[in-house]
């Protein structure tokens, strides 16, 4: 019988043919928890009477979000962490490789046809990896931390069908944002987004995580590739898995089915306060910034740095007057971009480049806009408040555009540098 990814996963999980719609007790194959939703999670798992974690080898830990401590508390709950991984026999990555969703990819920790969970919205970037992944409430993991499984509605899917050939600096971030201003910010709730076609074979891993990393901002459950042999290359590189086929049958019944082509696709922007008012980039060029943020689990990667480092070429430096912050997402895309020669052109032109963590994604331990200040950023959300103050503005955009605009001082198109 025909089905999708979403539910061929949950049925080899289940060891038994599954539909969207049926509500499953499903065993995860991992579990990830980091500095700022771990702790709650831990004492959820005390609370249930846990003594023993469901398999520590299973459990993903790793510290990003207020690394290193920006805080007493913080520092706190790094403690509270490293004692319960010392004392579980967890392997805690601690705050030595970089925002959590990018070392689970990178260190093969995910593949496909695999169910991994995590305390944070954007798991579902895993679902480059062909995996299915998502996000849980930290009430969720405490429930996983005691007993490996937990209870799923297995969601109905939305196949994405992207045609065409990217237009020179235009990419996967530009398509993500143009498909969210399209399907909406609750357009997908609880489905699972399967991307497919031309645009999407052609397109890297990292370009994947991209668009997987942001099928939340449309309310999505997951967001998949179906695996293929840029997807199982790359985690042969990382981790011993035996190749198999797993894809959605065309004949499968699917909620929607959506089809786009790329190659009229131009630079977009996420504008204030909402990740679906997207617009292109036309529509706000000349636009003032006082800060351009380029990193983030969405667009920190190598591809993405060098992307900026392009746009920058030979220019003296960034514009006057303009933060602009650099973060690799991990310790691995840091070493790569430094021996390449990045960092130390970003630092000459002007840019603060951090060490890998969420940064002010999250508007956590740097990088806070005062009122009236406007953000450019790399990253996956734009609400009111979420880089700093509620009377802030947040644009979001690739890094090629982002890049242009730390050059002009101003929304610039990065197709006319």
């Amino acid at each position: 019988m025909a089905a999708t990814i979403a539910e061929k996963i949950f049925s080899q999980a289940c060891d038994k043919a599954v539909r969207a719609g049926d509500v499953v007790m499903a065993p995860v194959d991992a579990a990830m928890i980091h500095d700022i939703t771990g702790p709650l999670a831990v004492r959820v798992f005390h609370d249930m009477g846990g003594k023993e974690v469901f398999d520590p080898e299973r459990i993903i830990m790793l510290f990003d979000h207020q690394v290193p401590a920006d805080s007493i508390p913080a520092a706190e709950n790094h403690v509270f962490m490293r004692r319960f991984a010392e004392e579980q026999g967890i392997y805690n990555y601690d705050l030595n490789e970089g925002v959590c969703h990018q070392v689970v990819v990178e260190k093969g920790l995910a593949v496909p046809g695999e169910i991994i969970v995590g305390t944070d919205s954007h798991t579902c970037t895993y679902g480059a990896a062909g995996a299915f992944a998502t996000g849980i409430g930290s009430t969720d993991m405490g429930f996983v931390l005691k007993f490996g499984a937990l209870y799923f509605r297995v969601p109905e899917s939305i196949r994405v069908e992207v045609q065409g050939v990217f237009a020179r600096r235009v990419g996967a971030k530009d398509f993500i944002l143009s498909l969210i201003g399209d399907v909406g910010a609750d357009g997908a709730t609880y489905k699972a987004l399967e991307f497919t076609g031309k645009a999407i074979d052609t397109m890297s891993v990292a370009g994947r995580m991209t668009c997987a990393n942001m099928a939340i901002e449309m309310g999505a459950k997951a967001g998949i590739v179906p695996p293929d042999s840029i997807t199982w290359d790359y985690i042969a590189a990382r981790r011993k898995v035996e190749r198999f086929d797993l894809a959605g049958d065309p004949d499968a019944e699917y909620a929607g089915w959506r089809e786009y082509d790329v190659t009229d696709l131009g630079p977009q922007v996420a504008v204030p306060h909402n990740v679906d008012n997207v617009v292109d980039v036309g529509d706000v060029v000349g636009t003032k910034v006082d800060q351009v943020f380029i990193g983030s689990c969405t667009n920190g990667r190598y591809d993405d740095l060098a992307e900026a480092a392009e746009v920058l070429g030979d220019a003296d430096g960034f514009a006057k007057g303009v933060r602009v912050i650099i973060i690799p997402a991990s310790r691995t895309e840091y070493l790569r971009a430094l021996r390449a020669g990045l960092i130390e052109r970003f630092v000459e032109a002007g840019a603060l480049v951090e060490a890998p963590c969420c940064g002010p994604c999250m508007g956590g331990a740097f990088g806070l806009l005062a009122p009236g200040e406007v953000s450019l950023s790399t990253s996956n959300r734009n609400f009111r408040g979420r880089q700093g103050s509620a009377q802030a503005s947040v644009y979001l955009s690739s890094p090629a555009t982002a890049a242009a605009s730390a050059l002009y001082g101003e929304i610039t198109d990065p197709r006319e540098v």
